[in-house]
């Protein structure tokens, strides 16, 4: 296997190695990240293989090793010996599945692409149906764990998350952060991740017209990860709210801290009014009352939001033209 290392600026701004193949596009693109994954390596990478030559699909494997400390780089690297197909990434340090997917994506030759993580413990074998929904009409298909084999903690987690983001987007999605999902590349292209912004990629690609849907995909029985620190549930929280300004609001922040300013300013204006003619009519004194400092604070807070507003207006206008906003499917002539 032919290894190529990165130059020390290439290496800064993502992968430490990589395979280098000479042979052309594959049709799919399967990137697949793995953290400490030795143990069941060899079963994900055989069900992966075995579900897409019964497909006759096209493709080539990127595993994409997030700074794993076991021997997992090892086995992948006998893997690719004997695989022309398979393709390998090496970060330098664990960090995190976006990053990873980011370098999987950049060095992906396929026109669909597929993501999955291994951490979820999905049956690899039934990750050619997905590629098969794309086929039928759809840009985007993610994969909806089930039945679900994983804690009773997390499940719950899970459905709580998928409720909030149908409430904010308005759209059905069973399982959007299953993370498997199958895409064409023109999805990917127009729309840029980063962060954790891949797990919203059905919202923002629905927003974009793109064609959306899922597909279930067995998750097999294992050891998983618990969702209970606190912080992950303040980072989703605070993902979702990001989400939504720019689903919403990207071109028009005023229109969202103004209205929301408006109302602390109206607010404001009113306790103070209040105490105004309050102290004016001699009705007692206003000095010291909370009400006061109250007003006070809501109408500093409405008109700061205001203006950040104002400011946002200001820079989406300066930058207008490099913003796009919208994806033509066809152009006829």
């Amino acid at each position: 296997m032919q290894e190529n290392v990165l130059t020390k600026e290439a290496a800064a701004r993502g992968s430490v190695a990589q395979t280098v193949r000479p042979d052309g596009d594959a049709g799919a693109s399967i990137i697949v990240t793995v953290k400490n994954q030795a143990e069941d390596l060899k079963e994900v990478y055989g069900a992966l293989k075995s579900g897409l030559e019964a497909a006759a699909e096209n493709y080539e494997l990127i595993f994409v090793d997030d700074g794993s400390v076991d021997n997992t780089w090892s086995l992948l690297k006998e893997f690719a010996d004997d695989d022309p197909r398979l393709r390998l990434i090496r970060m330098r340090t664990s960090f995190g599945e976006s990053a990873a997917f980011d370098a999987g994506f950049k060095q992906a030759r396929g026109e669909k692409i597929v993501f999955f993580t291994t951490r979820v413990r999905i049956n690899a074998a039934q990750i050619a149906s997905l590629l098969g929904r794309l086929d039928a009409n759809h840009d985007l298909i993610m994969g909806w764990r089930h039945p679900r084999r994983d804690s009773a903690l997390n499940q719950f987690v899970s459905r709580c998350f998928n409720t909030i983001i149908r409430w904010v987007s308005k759209k059905t999605f069973n399982d959007i952060n299953s993370g498997v999902f199958a895409a064409k590349r023109e999805v990917l292209t127009d729309i840029p991740l980063y962060g954790n912004l891949n797990i919203f990629l059905p919202i923002l690609a629905d927003r974009k017209g793109f064609k959306v849907g899922d597909e279930k995909i067995e998750q097999l029985h294992g050891t998983f990860r618990q969702s209970k620190y606190f912080t992950e549930y303040i980072q989703r929280l605070l993902d979702i709210i990001t989400v939504f300004f720019l689903t919403n609001y990207s071109k028009k922040p005023l229109h969202f801290l103004g209205f929301i300013g408006g109302i602390f300013t109206l607010l404001g204006v009113g306790m103070n009014a209040y105490l105004f003619f309050y102290r004016i009519f001699q009705f007692g004194p206003i000095a010291g009352r909370p009400l006061l400092l109250l007003g006070a604070l809501m109408l500093v807070i409405g008109i700061q939001m205001i203006s950040i507003g104002l400011i946002g207006e200001m820079i989406i206008f300066t930058h207008a033209k490099d913003i796009k906003e919208y994806v033509i499917e066809e152009v006829l002539e």
